[in-house]
């Protein structure tokens, strides 16, 4: 995998693409360019897989502390970008990044990839505890390989950051049980405890209520509604109500393209694109 580092020109906005590079347009937002707000930013991203590209010139600010859904019919690259935000498409053969990837504005090429992903955390779409593992394990799991073994100071992390993810009072009298033991939606909520727990700043979400039934996935809504005040999120997801139940603002992705990308309320009443309403509204996906 090359992640190019060379100085990458931005694409030139066409006379109302304002928008799509900076959603936030209210009056109370008009610092939103300022780098301190910005907490991940693309320029012109590429990914190819077998010289395959998967999405293609992607230029994009996200805000600090603010939910952004990733939306788009299967196989539109809604996975590849998210990907790529925390390197992990170095372990794929044959795959090729090129553009500009800044985390709080310091390039991501300029970091080893553990300790990117120790900023940017990983949520997958089928819940992924660790089978050998117990719950109390799973959640100090990062927190042991990153050298932090005093039993008090793990406790206390556990029961943080279970409570946190709205697990605690479920699993309180059985950490030691396997992770395993516990359903589909306290698995998933597991793994959110482990993900925060190394703190991030940022967690990515690669459809996480997909496989899960409507009272886990409310669960699961709620938290990333509470979590936007300390981490930022980027969630992919299928589900046209899910993003606007959850997100501040909405990318629409079509064949590895950015077509449109604005605050999520005015994608689903008044978006600018033809392709997005037809996407939106149900007439294709």
């Amino acid at each position: 995998m090359e992640l190019r580092n060379e100085s990458v020109k931005m694409p030139e906005a066409a006379a109302d693409d304002t928008e799509i590079l900076n959603p936030d347009h209210d009056q109370d937002d008009a610092e939103t360019d300022k780098a301190s707000k910005i907490a991940v930013q693309t320029e012109s991203l590429s990914v190819f897989f077998n010289e395959r590209p998967a999405i293609e010139d992607i230029s994009l600010k996200l805000r600090r502390n603010r939910v952004t859904a990733i939306i788009g019919p299967s196989g539109c690259g809604k996975s590849t970008f998210l990907r790529a935000l925390n390197l992990m498409h170095e372990m794929t053969p044959k795959s090729r990044v090129i553009g500009r990837i800044r985390i709080h504005g310091k390039d991501i090429t300029s970091s080893s990839s553990v300790d990117v992903r120790k900023k940017v955390g990983m949520v997958f779409q089928k819940p992924n505890p660790f089978p050998t593992m117990s719950i109390y394990d799973n959640v100090v799991a990062g927190l042991r390989l990153n050298g932090k073994r005093r039993n008090s100071e793990l406790d206390e992390i556990v029961e943080r950051n279970l409570k946190h993810a709205g697990l605690w009072e479920e699993v309180k009298d059985r950490l030691k049980a396997p992770a395993l033991s516990l359903s589909g939606g306290q698995q998933q909520r597991l793994c959110i405890s482990r993900t925060i727990a190394v703190n991030p700043e940022i967690i990515l979400m690669d459809e996480p209520t997909s496989a899960l039934d409507p009272i886990s996935t409310a669960k699961i809504e709620e938290l990333i509604y509470n979590f936007k005040s300390e981490y930022s999120i980027i969630i992919v997801t299928h589900n046209m109500q899910q993003a606007a139940r959850v997100s501040d603002s909405t990318a629409f992705l079509y064949l590895g393209k950015l077509i449109e990308f604005s605050k999520t309320r005015r994608m689903f009443t008044n978006p600018k694109e033809k392709l997005t309403e037809e996407y939106v509204t149900g007439k294709f996906g």
